[in-house]
Protein backbone atom coordinates (compact mmCIF):
# COMPACT_ATOMS: atom_id res chain seq x y z
CA UNK A 1 0.00 0.00 0.00
CA UNK A 2 1.36 3.27 -1.21
CA UNK A 3 1.52 6.26 1.15
CA UNK A 4 -0.70 9.41 0.33
CA UNK A 5 2.84 11.08 -0.70
CA UNK A 6 4.01 8.57 -2.84
CA UNK A 7 1.90 9.77 -5.92
CA UNK A 8 2.00 14.00 -4.72
CA UNK A 9 2.72 16.61 -7.75
CA UNK A 10 5.87 18.39 -6.79
CA UNK A 11 5.61 22.01 -7.73
CA UNK A 12 8.97 23.33 -9.44
CA UNK A 13 9.33 26.70 -8.96
CA UNK A 14 11.96 28.34 -11.36
CA UNK A 15 12.97 31.61 -10.26
CA UNK A 16 14.53 33.37 -13.09
CA UNK A 17 16.66 36.27 -12.78
CA UNK A 18 16.08 39.39 -15.37
CA UNK A 19 19.06 41.66 -15.20
CA UNK A 20 18.35 44.78 -13.40
CA UNK A 21 17.05 47.62 -15.59
CA UNK A 22 19.67 49.08 -17.57
CA UNK A 23 19.41 52.84 -16.09
CA UNK A 24 20.17 51.13 -12.48
CA UNK A 25 23.00 49.74 -13.66
CA UNK A 26 23.98 52.92 -15.18
CA UNK A 27 23.78 54.53 -11.96
CA UNK A 28 25.92 51.55 -10.59
CA UNK A 29 28.44 52.13 -12.90
CA UNK A 30 28.60 55.68 -12.39
CA UNK A 31 28.49 55.61 -8.55
CA UNK A 32 31.48 53.08 -9.06
CA UNK A 33 33.90 55.32 -10.92
CA UNK A 34 33.51 57.67 -8.12
CA UNK A 35 34.13 55.55 -5.55
CA UNK A 36 37.60 54.27 -7.54
CA UNK A 37 38.49 57.98 -8.15
CA UNK A 38 38.57 58.60 -4.47
CA UNK A 39 40.23 55.55 -3.23
CA UNK A 40 42.91 55.22 -6.34
CA UNK A 41 43.39 59.26 -4.68
CA UNK A 42 43.79 58.22 -1.10
CA UNK A 43 46.14 55.31 -1.72
CA UNK A 44 48.21 57.58 -3.90
CA UNK A 45 48.49 60.28 -1.60
CA UNK A 46 49.44 58.11 1.03
CA UNK A 47 52.25 56.51 -0.58
CA UNK A 48 53.75 59.79 -2.07
CA UNK A 49 53.60 60.47 1.55
CA UNK A 50 55.66 57.73 2.81
CA UNK A 51 57.76 57.87 -0.23
CA UNK A 52 58.63 61.93 0.50
CA UNK A 53 59.00 61.30 4.74
CA UNK A 54 63.70 61.00 4.20
CA UNK A 55 63.57 64.45 2.93
CA UNK A 56 62.66 66.69 5.80
CA UNK A 57 64.35 64.56 8.57
CA UNK A 58 67.69 64.37 6.26
CA UNK A 59 69.42 67.55 8.02
CA UNK A 60 68.56 66.08 11.46
CA UNK A 61 69.97 62.22 10.23
CA UNK A 62 72.88 64.26 8.82
CA UNK A 63 74.41 66.09 11.45
CA UNK A 64 73.04 63.35 14.20
CA UNK A 65 75.45 60.50 11.71
CA UNK A 66 77.90 63.37 10.73
CA UNK A 67 77.05 62.33 7.52
CA UNK A 68 79.00 64.46 4.12
CA UNK A 69 76.46 66.52 2.05
CA UNK A 70 77.00 63.94 -0.77
CA UNK A 71 76.03 61.36 1.40
CA UNK A 72 73.32 63.47 2.60
CA UNK A 73 71.95 63.83 -0.94
CA UNK A 74 72.14 60.04 -1.89
CA UNK A 75 69.55 59.37 0.94
CA UNK A 76 67.30 61.62 -0.06
CA UNK A 77 67.57 61.04 -3.82
CA UNK A 78 67.14 57.14 -3.45
CA UNK A 79 63.52 57.03 -2.67
CA UNK A 80 63.11 59.34 -5.43
CA UNK A 81 65.44 57.58 -8.08
CA UNK A 82 63.93 54.23 -7.69
CA UNK A 83 60.68 55.67 -7.35
CA UNK A 84 60.65 57.00 -10.77
CA UNK A 85 62.89 54.23 -12.37
CA UNK A 86 59.92 51.59 -10.83
CA UNK A 87 57.12 53.10 -12.29
CA UNK A 88 58.20 51.41 -15.65
CA UNK A 89 57.72 47.64 -14.54
CA UNK A 90 54.97 48.58 -11.61
CA UNK A 91 52.74 50.50 -15.00
CA UNK A 92 52.56 46.95 -16.80
CA UNK A 93 52.04 44.85 -13.87
CA UNK A 94 48.83 47.05 -13.40
CA UNK A 95 47.83 46.11 -16.62
CA UNK A 96 48.27 42.73 -16.00
CA UNK A 97 47.21 42.28 -12.52
CA UNK A 98 44.95 45.77 -11.91
CA UNK A 99 44.91 48.65 -9.35
CA UNK A 100 43.14 46.22 -6.65
CA UNK A 101 45.69 43.99 -6.41
CA UNK A 102 48.69 46.32 -7.13
CA UNK A 103 47.46 49.42 -4.76
CA UNK A 104 46.91 46.66 -2.04
CA UNK A 105 50.46 45.09 -2.55
CA UNK A 106 52.41 47.79 -2.77
CA UNK A 107 50.33 49.88 0.31
CA UNK A 108 51.72 46.99 2.22
CA UNK A 109 54.94 46.19 1.47
CA UNK A 110 55.65 50.26 1.48
CA UNK A 111 54.98 49.86 5.40
CA UNK A 112 58.03 47.65 5.88
CA UNK A 113 60.79 50.77 4.99
CA UNK A 114 58.50 53.22 6.99
CA UNK A 115 58.96 50.73 9.83
CA UNK A 116 62.96 50.23 9.47
CA UNK A 117 63.52 53.95 9.10
CA UNK A 118 61.55 54.96 12.51
CA UNK A 119 63.05 51.55 14.07
CA UNK A 120 66.62 52.17 13.09
CA UNK A 121 67.36 55.65 12.60
CA UNK A 122 71.18 55.47 13.50
CA UNK A 123 71.97 52.65 11.40
CA UNK A 124 73.39 54.35 7.92
CA UNK A 125 73.26 50.80 6.24
CA UNK A 126 69.50 50.20 7.15
CA UNK A 127 68.16 53.84 6.27
CA UNK A 128 70.25 53.24 3.02
CA UNK A 129 67.77 50.46 2.21
CA UNK A 130 64.92 52.15 3.65
CA UNK A 131 65.60 54.84 1.02
CA UNK A 132 65.73 52.29 -1.84
CA UNK A 133 62.67 50.18 -0.58
CA UNK A 134 60.74 53.82 0.32
CA UNK A 135 60.98 54.14 -3.94
CA UNK A 136 58.13 51.54 -4.15
CA UNK A 137 55.62 54.25 -2.86
CA UNK A 138 56.62 56.57 -5.38
CA UNK A 139 55.71 53.73 -8.26
CA UNK A 140 51.97 53.99 -7.45
CA UNK A 141 51.08 57.06 -9.50
CA UNK A 142 51.45 53.89 -12.56
CA UNK A 143 48.84 52.25 -10.62
CA UNK A 144 45.97 55.26 -10.03
CA UNK A 145 46.12 56.19 -13.66
CA UNK A 146 45.29 53.24 -15.62
CA UNK A 147 42.58 52.53 -13.03
CA UNK A 148 40.97 55.68 -13.72
CA UNK A 149 41.21 56.27 -16.72
CA UNK A 150 39.55 52.82 -17.71
CA UNK A 151 36.26 54.04 -15.37
CA UNK A 152 36.02 57.73 -16.80
CA UNK A 153 34.46 58.23 -20.23
CA UNK A 154 36.83 60.72 -22.38
CA UNK A 155 34.69 64.02 -21.81
CA UNK A 156 35.37 63.45 -17.43
CA UNK A 157 38.73 61.65 -18.11
CA UNK A 158 41.20 64.87 -18.09
CA UNK A 159 39.31 66.55 -14.68
CA UNK A 160 39.69 62.72 -12.91
CA UNK A 161 42.94 62.22 -13.69
CA UNK A 162 43.91 66.09 -12.60
CA UNK A 163 41.96 64.83 -8.96
CA UNK A 164 43.70 62.35 -9.24
CA UNK A 165 47.10 63.80 -9.08
CA UNK A 166 45.91 65.39 -6.60
CA UNK A 167 47.72 62.59 -4.62
CA UNK A 168 51.29 64.48 -5.30
CA UNK A 169 50.42 66.61 -2.56
CA UNK A 170 51.33 63.54 -0.10
CA UNK A 171 54.94 65.41 -0.29
CA UNK A 172 53.65 68.50 1.11
CA UNK A 173 51.81 66.50 3.64
CA UNK A 174 55.40 65.20 4.81
CA UNK A 175 56.91 68.38 4.53
CA UNK A 176 54.47 69.72 6.78
CA UNK A 177 53.52 66.96 8.98
CA UNK A 178 56.71 64.94 9.85
CA UNK A 179 59.18 67.25 12.08
CA UNK A 180 55.43 68.23 14.06
CA UNK A 181 54.70 64.85 14.88
CA UNK A 182 58.53 63.83 16.11
CA UNK A 183 58.66 67.27 18.20
CA UNK A 184 55.42 66.59 19.77
CA UNK A 185 55.02 62.72 19.89
CA UNK A 186 58.57 60.93 19.60
CA UNK A 187 60.75 60.45 16.64
CA UNK A 188 59.32 57.00 15.99
CA UNK A 189 55.49 58.45 15.67
CA UNK A 190 55.55 60.19 12.15
CA UNK A 191 56.50 56.50 10.70
CA UNK A 192 53.67 54.82 12.97
CA UNK A 193 51.41 57.05 11.77
CA UNK A 194 52.43 56.52 8.30
CA UNK A 195 52.22 53.24 8.52
CA UNK A 196 49.07 53.03 10.28
CA UNK A 197 47.74 54.90 7.33
CA UNK A 198 49.20 52.84 4.33
CA UNK A 199 47.62 49.65 5.97
CA UNK A 200 44.15 51.60 5.85
CA UNK A 201 44.58 52.34 1.77
CA UNK A 202 45.67 48.67 1.45
CA UNK A 203 42.29 47.61 3.50
CA UNK A 204 40.20 50.47 1.23
CA UNK A 205 41.87 49.19 -1.81
CA UNK A 206 41.36 45.78 -1.83
CA UNK A 207 37.71 46.07 -0.17
CA UNK A 208 36.43 48.85 -2.64
CA UNK A 209 38.52 49.07 -5.82
CA UNK A 210 37.24 46.91 -9.25
CA UNK A 211 38.57 46.44 -12.68
CA UNK A 212 35.86 48.04 -15.34
CA UNK A 213 33.72 45.36 -17.08
CA UNK A 214 35.41 45.55 -20.32
CA UNK A 215 38.69 45.48 -19.28
CA UNK A 216 40.91 42.24 -20.21
CA UNK A 217 44.06 41.51 -19.33
CA UNK A 218 47.02 41.88 -21.97
CA UNK A 219 48.99 38.94 -23.25
CA UNK A 220 52.56 39.24 -23.11
CA UNK A 221 55.07 39.32 -20.64
CA UNK A 222 55.67 42.58 -18.47
CA UNK A 223 58.77 43.31 -20.33
CA UNK A 224 57.22 42.55 -23.56
CA UNK A 225 54.78 45.36 -22.93
CA UNK A 226 57.26 47.82 -21.98
CA UNK A 227 59.25 46.89 -25.28
CA UNK A 228 55.80 47.48 -27.39
CA UNK A 229 55.27 50.82 -25.29
CA UNK A 230 58.84 52.22 -26.08
CA UNK A 231 57.99 51.80 -29.60
CA UNK A 232 54.94 54.48 -29.30
CA UNK A 233 56.07 57.75 -31.16
CA UNK A 234 53.64 58.84 -28.59
CA UNK A 235 55.69 57.81 -25.48
CA UNK A 236 58.68 59.53 -26.11
CA UNK A 237 56.65 62.77 -27.16
CA UNK A 238 54.94 62.25 -23.67
CA UNK A 239 58.00 62.09 -21.70
CA UNK A 240 59.14 64.82 -22.72
CA UNK A 241 56.29 66.91 -22.16
CA UNK A 242 56.40 65.53 -18.43
CA UNK A 243 59.67 65.65 -17.69
CA UNK A 244 59.32 69.62 -18.33
CA UNK A 245 56.30 70.13 -16.60
CA UNK A 246 56.14 67.37 -13.21
CA UNK A 247 60.13 67.49 -13.32
CA UNK A 248 59.92 71.71 -13.87
CA UNK A 249 57.63 71.28 -10.53
CA UNK A 250 59.96 68.86 -8.58
CA UNK A 251 62.86 70.69 -9.26
CA UNK A 252 61.40 73.90 -8.20
CA UNK A 253 59.84 72.12 -4.73
CA UNK A 254 63.67 71.05 -3.66
CA UNK A 255 65.70 73.75 -5.12
CA UNK A 256 63.62 77.31 -5.06
CA UNK A 257 64.57 77.34 -1.01
CA UNK A 258 67.93 77.43 -1.57
CA UNK A 259 67.35 79.86 -4.38
CA UNK A 260 65.33 82.41 -3.02
CA UNK A 261 67.84 82.52 -0.02
CA UNK A 262 71.11 83.02 -2.26
CA UNK A 263 69.69 85.62 -4.68
CA UNK A 264 66.80 87.45 -2.25
CA UNK A 265 69.04 86.85 1.03
CA UNK A 266 65.77 84.98 2.99
CA UNK A 267 65.89 83.39 5.92
CA UNK A 268 65.86 79.91 5.78
CA UNK A 269 62.21 79.97 6.63
CA UNK A 270 60.85 82.59 4.64
CA UNK A 271 62.30 80.48 1.76
CA UNK A 272 60.73 77.20 2.93
CA UNK A 273 57.30 78.85 3.44
CA UNK A 274 57.08 80.20 -0.17
CA UNK A 275 58.53 76.79 -1.41
CA UNK A 276 55.36 75.31 0.33
CA UNK A 277 53.00 77.66 -1.35
CA UNK A 278 54.09 77.12 -4.79
CA UNK A 279 53.84 73.63 -4.20
CA UNK A 280 50.22 73.89 -2.88
CA UNK A 281 49.09 76.44 -5.94
CA UNK A 282 51.13 73.43 -8.16
CA UNK A 283 48.96 70.68 -6.85
CA UNK A 284 45.86 72.88 -6.84
CA UNK A 285 46.33 73.79 -10.84
CA UNK A 286 46.55 69.80 -11.75
CA UNK A 287 42.87 68.92 -11.39
CA UNK A 288 42.10 72.18 -12.92
CA UNK A 289 44.43 71.39 -16.33
CA UNK A 290 42.91 68.15 -16.66
CA UNK A 291 39.45 70.04 -16.27
CA UNK A 292 40.12 72.77 -19.45
CA UNK A 293 41.46 69.63 -21.35
CA UNK A 294 37.62 68.06 -21.01
CA UNK A 295 36.51 71.39 -22.72
CA UNK A 296 39.39 72.52 -25.17
CA UNK A 297 41.34 69.95 -26.78
CA UNK A 298 44.46 68.68 -24.40
CA UNK A 299 47.68 69.79 -27.36
CA UNK A 300 45.90 73.32 -27.37
CA UNK A 301 45.75 73.48 -23.46
CA UNK A 302 49.42 72.03 -23.27
CA UNK A 303 50.96 73.85 -25.78
CA UNK A 304 49.46 77.12 -24.05
CA UNK A 305 50.51 76.25 -20.98
CA UNK A 306 54.34 75.33 -22.27
CA UNK A 307 54.09 79.18 -24.02
CA UNK A 308 53.52 80.41 -20.78
CA UNK A 309 56.14 78.40 -18.66
CA UNK A 310 58.61 79.93 -21.13
CA UNK A 311 57.54 83.42 -21.23
CA UNK A 312 57.48 82.97 -16.61
CA UNK A 313 60.94 81.44 -16.64
CA UNK A 314 62.24 84.76 -19.33
CA UNK A 315 61.12 86.81 -16.41
CA UNK A 316 62.00 84.74 -13.43
CA UNK A 317 65.60 85.01 -15.59
CA UNK A 318 66.18 88.98 -15.15
CA UNK A 319 66.03 88.79 -11.13
CA UNK A 320 63.28 91.29 -10.77
CA UNK A 321 62.18 92.08 -7.15
CA UNK A 322 60.38 89.72 -5.24
CA UNK A 323 57.34 91.71 -4.34
CA UNK A 324 55.65 91.59 -6.33
CA UNK A 325 56.92 90.64 -9.80
CA UNK A 326 58.99 87.76 -8.80
CA UNK A 327 56.43 86.64 -6.94
CA UNK A 328 54.28 86.36 -9.88
CA UNK A 329 56.96 84.76 -11.93
CA UNK A 330 56.66 81.89 -9.30
CA UNK A 331 53.16 81.57 -9.14
CA UNK A 332 52.68 81.78 -12.27
CA UNK A 333 55.12 78.54 -13.23
CA UNK A 334 53.69 76.53 -10.57
CA UNK A 335 50.25 77.26 -12.29
CA UNK A 336 51.37 76.66 -14.99
CA UNK A 337 53.07 73.36 -14.32
CA UNK A 338 50.78 71.43 -12.65
CA UNK A 339 48.29 71.85 -14.87
CA UNK A 340 50.43 71.12 -17.67
CA UNK A 341 51.08 67.85 -15.40
CA UNK A 342 46.98 67.35 -15.59
CA UNK A 343 46.92 67.76 -19.57
CA UNK A 344 49.89 65.63 -20.16
CA UNK A 345 48.03 62.85 -18.84
CA UNK A 346 44.76 63.74 -20.10
CA UNK A 347 47.03 63.35 -23.37
CA UNK A 348 47.69 59.91 -22.45
CA UNK A 349 44.56 58.42 -21.83
CA UNK A 350 43.35 59.66 -25.07
CA UNK A 351 46.87 58.58 -27.40
CA UNK A 352 47.82 55.61 -25.68
CA UNK A 353 46.63 51.83 -26.60
CA UNK A 354 43.91 50.85 -24.23
CA UNK A 355 45.93 47.94 -23.06
CA UNK A 356 49.17 49.55 -23.07
CA UNK A 357 48.02 52.77 -20.57
CA UNK A 358 49.55 51.22 -17.46
CA UNK A 359 52.82 50.62 -19.14
CA UNK A 360 52.81 54.02 -20.91
CA UNK A 361 51.88 55.36 -17.71
CA UNK A 362 54.63 54.10 -16.37
CA UNK A 363 57.01 55.20 -18.74
CA UNK A 364 56.10 58.87 -19.06
CA UNK A 365 56.15 59.44 -15.50
CA UNK A 366 59.52 57.80 -15.31
CA UNK A 367 60.45 60.66 -17.09
CA UNK A 368 59.05 63.11 -14.94
CA UNK A 369 60.12 62.04 -11.99
CA UNK A 370 63.44 62.46 -13.53
CA UNK A 371 63.08 64.83 -15.07
CA UNK A 372 62.91 66.76 -11.35
CA UNK A 373 66.36 65.21 -10.34
CA UNK A 374 68.95 67.07 -12.95
CA UNK A 375 68.23 70.64 -12.99
CA UNK A 376 68.64 71.36 -9.16
CA UNK A 377 72.26 70.23 -10.08
CA UNK A 378 72.17 72.15 -13.80
CA UNK A 379 71.26 75.24 -11.36
CA UNK A 380 74.12 74.50 -9.22
CA UNK A 381 77.05 74.36 -11.56
CA UNK A 382 75.42 77.43 -13.48
CA UNK A 383 75.75 79.40 -9.64
CA UNK A 384 78.79 78.03 -9.27
CA UNK A 385 80.29 79.05 -12.63
CA UNK A 386 78.45 82.48 -13.81
CA UNK A 387 77.81 83.50 -10.14
CA UNK A 388 74.01 84.00 -10.51
CA UNK A 389 71.03 82.15 -12.03
CA UNK A 390 70.18 83.89 -15.25
CA UNK A 391 71.39 80.94 -17.94
CA UNK A 392 68.95 78.19 -16.08
CA UNK A 393 66.02 80.06 -16.12
CA UNK A 394 67.14 80.54 -20.16
CA UNK A 395 67.27 76.85 -20.29
CA UNK A 396 63.84 76.21 -18.95
CA UNK A 397 62.50 78.83 -21.12
CA UNK A 398 63.91 77.47 -24.12
CA UNK A 399 62.65 73.95 -23.08
CA UNK A 400 59.38 74.79 -22.63
CA UNK A 401 59.34 76.57 -25.58
CA UNK A 402 60.79 73.20 -27.37
CA UNK A 403 57.99 71.68 -25.74
CA UNK A 404 55.20 74.15 -26.87
CA UNK A 405 56.58 73.17 -30.67
CA UNK A 406 56.39 69.24 -30.08
CA UNK A 407 52.78 69.64 -28.84
CA UNK A 408 51.11 71.63 -31.31
CA UNK A 409 53.09 69.87 -34.30
CA UNK A 410 53.76 66.30 -33.65
CA UNK A 411 51.56 65.65 -30.87
CA UNK A 412 48.52 67.38 -32.22
CA UNK A 413 48.91 65.37 -36.09
CA UNK A 414 49.05 62.49 -33.10
CA UNK A 415 45.98 63.34 -31.40
CA UNK A 416 44.18 63.51 -35.25
CA UNK A 417 43.51 67.28 -35.12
Amino acid sequence: MSSPDAHAEVEVVVVVSHPAPIHLRRAAANARKWVVLAVCTIAFTVNFWAWALLAPLAPGIGQRLGLAPFTQSVLVALPVIIGSIGRIPVGSLTDRWGARSMFTALSLLTTIPVLLVGLFPDSLPVLLLGGVLLGLGGTTFAVGVPAVSGWFPSAQRGMALGVFGVGTGGTAIATFTTLPLASASGELAPFLVVAAALVVAAALSWALLRDPADRTPPSGSTSSRTVEALRLGVTWQLSVLYALTFGGFVAFSVYLPTYLKTSYDLTVEDASTRTAGFVVLAVIARPVGGWLCDRVHPTTVLGGLCSLAALLAALAAVEPPLVPVGTIAFLGLAAVLGAGSGAVFALVAELAPKDHVGAVTGLVGAAGGLGGFFPPLVMGAIYGTAGHYTWGFVLLALAALGCAALTLTVVRREAGT
